[in-house]
């Protein structure tokens, strides 16, 4: 059967060449014998395939020796509850950009652990633009500053940094995180669930300065406690042994694929595709500010419910599959993650184009 194009938000496709890598290591690895979903953790075999993707990784994010990668489970979700767990211990202070539902979580969840600032919010146009900052209203003692990089839902991204002085900035980058060149110093801590640009969900990706572990709430579980994880290499527990393995192939695809410059390019070119078109268009409609689009998420509206239930309707039909906007907001979402070639966004296009000189 024939492959579709698959501009699913998460789980989203994975490269061609990891998935046929994946698929001869499947029964046997090498020559261990056995797939790596049964060989222990604790193996030497395995020992090189987790070592070999943590090199890939800070690699291709040219990761400072003073920040640690840790290779966990429980999704970004978890990340909101642990982020102010272990920093949230200072002036038990914290600030937000609330760019989205993602946002909103995150900020709920630490509002259990200490006082949270919402500096800026963009809900007054349903999350459609970045909103502007004053460093003058941000807390000068605040043990961490967290903005979603990319907001998958809605659609925006930063295109540039909130300048937070010496407070750490901590990001969720899940929908984000590999598409682009990034400065990971500018940062306290990145985390990503891994199912959008990294492999298949089960894997949550933690960059951590090394000064930020350790300060950990005395409540705080073991399991959540950055310091376990650090201290133990991610091998405290069983960690998702398969899906760091797969997310390993998916690092070195994209060193031999030029890195993240290349990614990037090849990114921006997509983008540029399908958001020329949309504002070239008499029917579609692109629903974010054009300074704050995305390149992972493309997200755009026809004039009514109706059409927009036959557009996918019938784009499905032809093999473009996912493309149904978020439930929370409607309309239709093109996710374009690294694995989505230029092939798939121009035919995407063109059957845009001739669904509109149908529907007119």
């Amino acid at each position: 059967m024939k492959r579709v194009y698959n501009f699913s938000a998460g789980p989203s496709m994975l490269p061609v060449e990891v998935l046929e890598q994946a698929a001869k290591e499947m029964v046997c690895y090498k020559d261990s014998g056995m797939s790596v979903m049964e060989m222990s953790h604790r193996s030497a075999v395995y020992e090189d395939i987790i070592n070999r993707a943590e090199a890939s990784l800070r690699e291709i994010l040219n990761i400072p020796s003073n920040y640690k990668v840790l290779f966990l489970q429980g999704g970004a979700s978890s990340q909101f509850a642990m982020v102010p767990m272990n920093l949230m211990t200072g002036s038990g202070k914290a600030d937000f950009l609330n760019t989205g539902v993602w946002a909103k979580k995150a900020i709920s969840e630490a509002k259990r652990y200490g006082e949270v600032k919402v500096i800026a919010s963009s809900e007054d146009k349903v999350f459609s633009y970045i909103p502007e900052v004053n460093s003058a209203d941000f807390t000068k003692d605040a043990d961490y500053f967290h903005i979603t990089s990319n907001n998958t839902i809605f659609g925006t991204r930063f295109t540039s940094l909130p300048e937070t002085g010496n407070v750490p900035l901590v990001a969720d980058m899940s929908s984000n995180i590999l598409s682009e060149v990034i400065d990971v110093s500018k940062y306290g801590i990145i985390y990503a669930g891994a199912q959008k640009n990294m492999g298949p969900a089960g894997l949550t990706v933690v960059i951590i300065r090394e000064d930020l572990i350790g300060k950990e709430m005395d409540s705080t579980p073991t399991m959540f406690k950055y310091s376990t994880h650090a201290e133990n290499d991610s091998m405290f527990n069983t960690p998702p042994t398969y899906s760091i393995y797969i997310a390993g192939l998916v690092f070195d695809w994209i060193k031999e694929n030029g890195g993240l410059t290349a990614m990037q390019k090849r990114n921006e070119e997509k983008a540029a595709i399908l958001y020329d078109f949309l504002d070239a268009s008499s029917l579609f409609k692109a629903t974010v500010e054009k300074k704050d689009r995305s390149i992972m998420n493309v997200c755009f509206v026809l004039p009514d419910k109706e059409l927009d239930a036959k557009f996918i309707k019938e784009a499905k039909a032809e093999g473009f599959e996912n493309l149904k906007g978020h439930r929370l907001v409607g309309g239709m979402r093109a996710s374009i993650y690294n694995a989505m070639p230029r092939e798939g966004v121009v035919a995407l296009v063109e059957f845009m184009k001739k669904f509109e000189a149908e529907n007119k």
